[in-house]
């Protein structure tokens, strides 16, 4: 068992690293218009932004790299709030492409909007306001959109997460790509029940331990956990 002294060692260390990859790799190459997303996010979400309501500059590269490896032009976004993501995703994508965006919080799409429509790229998004599931019942009940999407990223109540797999196998083309943000939950995901943690980590933390122990057994995808922003499990659609 490591001392108190070590484990303060190794999260310096982290946080060190973090902060050498933002700033040396990710803040350099980042777009305009998504610095200007995340300085107006953190202005106005001070305490809630964090790193867990939008992701990070580093994993926002990542996901613009993996949508243009992927040639994808179809995605859905559950989960928005101000659209860093959504923005990354955008910029990515061809001029023709689709992105339908949902979101129950109007007002913090709203705070990203005008970023997007500087961008130019804010013809290839469909925002719904509406919660996940109403939305992606009706997608399932629509033959034209059913196994459609190249791509699908998860950004939203974490008790959630188990249900939208199901649903997103449904709407996602074989080789297509899933991905579930806040996965290592700020480290509690490894943690034991009787550690000391924030109650808001330990409220999320079982749901996303179920998460990431599902797909790992899930003979339908091939999975990985990659530790970028707040852990990203990605799953790859095999039939």
């Amino acid at each position: 068992m490591r001392s108190s002294a070590e484990e303060e060692r190794i999260s310096c260390d982290r946080r060190n690293s973090r902060t050498y990859i933002l700033e040396t790799n990710a803040y350099p190459r980042e777009h305009e218009q998504l610095k200007e997303l995340r300085e107006a996010t953190v202005q106005k979400y001070q305490y809630y932004y964090r790193g867990l309501m939008n992701v990070p500059a580093d994993e926002g590269q990542l996901i613009s790299m993996i949508l243009k490896l992927m040639n994808a032009k179809k995605t859905i976004e559950i989960g928005v709030f101000t659209g860093y993501s959504l923005l990354t995703t955008a910029l990515a994508l061809p001029d023709d492409s689709k992105i339908i965006a949902i979101d129950p919080d109007k007002e913090a799409y709203e705070t990203g909007q005008p970023f997007m429509k500087k961008a130019g790229v804010d013809h290839k998004i469909k925002f719904i306001h509406s919660d996940a599931f109403s939305v992606l019942d009706n997608l399932i009940a629509n033959v034209e959109v059913e196994k459609a999407f190249d791509f699908a990223f998860v950004d939203a109540n974490k008790e959630d997460y188990i249900k939208c797999h199901e649903i997103l196998l449904k709407l996602a083309k074989v080789g297509g790509v899933i991905g579930y943000d806040n996965t290592l939950w700020s480290g509690a995901v490894a943690l034991s029940e009787d550690d000391e943690m924030a109650e808001y980590l330990r409220v999320g933390r079982g749901h996303l331990r179920e998460l990431n122990s599902f797909p790992a057994s899930d003979p339908r995808v091939e999975c990985c956990l990659i530790s970028v922003g707040d852990g990203l499990t990605l799953c790859r659609r095999l039939y």
